[in-house]
């Protein structure tokens, strides 16, 4: 006898419209398909959570250059600043050579003149010293070394021998047709 009880009636025949050894064989397709499906699933996921992670390094290093390039951007600006400030363009200015304009002298639009004009350089000798150029260092000649010259121990030395040329006048420049 085999394993399995005899059916009856209504169940022996149903049990004759189905196959007798299918049900084993149909349930190996079925098994492999889910763990198919599940390790599929399963290697999705990791590769999404791979991408998601190596976006969240990327942005984290994006932000990280944009405050580094935001704060140069200030550094730079605070610079521009002060190099726009009137004290420091006045400075500047000076340093230059230049010297505050003049009375201005406005033109109506019939021809007649509104003003005297004055001269920059006249008001600007009044008002502000001129400040002469530094002095030209001549170069320096090689003496023959005498004994003379050499300092005793414990003096200190003259240091280096300089001649300097003679210093060019302070008196402001006018410049021709003005």
């Amino acid at each position: 006898m085999s394993g399995k009880p005899e059916l009856r009636g209504r169940a022996a025949r149903l049990a004759r419209l189905l196959p007798a050894g299918a049900g084993q064989a149909a349930r190996t397709p079925f098994v492999l398909l889910v763990v198919l499906l599940l390790g599929g699933g399963l290697i999705g996921l990791l590769v999404l959570n791979s991408a998601l992670s190596e976006g969240a390094f990327r942005l984290d290093d994006l932000q990280k250059d944009t405050k580094s390039l935001t704060d140069e951007e200030q550094a730079l600006q605070r610079d521009v600043d002060a190099y726009s400030a009137p004290d420091a363009l006045q400075r500047r200015a000076r340093e230059l050579g230049m010297v505050p304009g003049g009375d201005p002298a406005f033109l109506n639009p019939d021809g007649t003149i509104l003003g005297v004009p004055g001269s920059a350089a006249r008001q600007s000798a009044a008002r502000t010293p001129v400040t002469p150029p530094p002095e030209v260092l001549a170069p320096v000649t090689a003496a023959p070394a005498s004994p003379a010259a050499t300092p005793a121990p414990g003096q200190s030395s003259p240091g280096p021998l300089t001649t300097r040329a003679p210093a060019p006048s302070a008196q402001p420049s006018t410049i021709p047709g003005r």
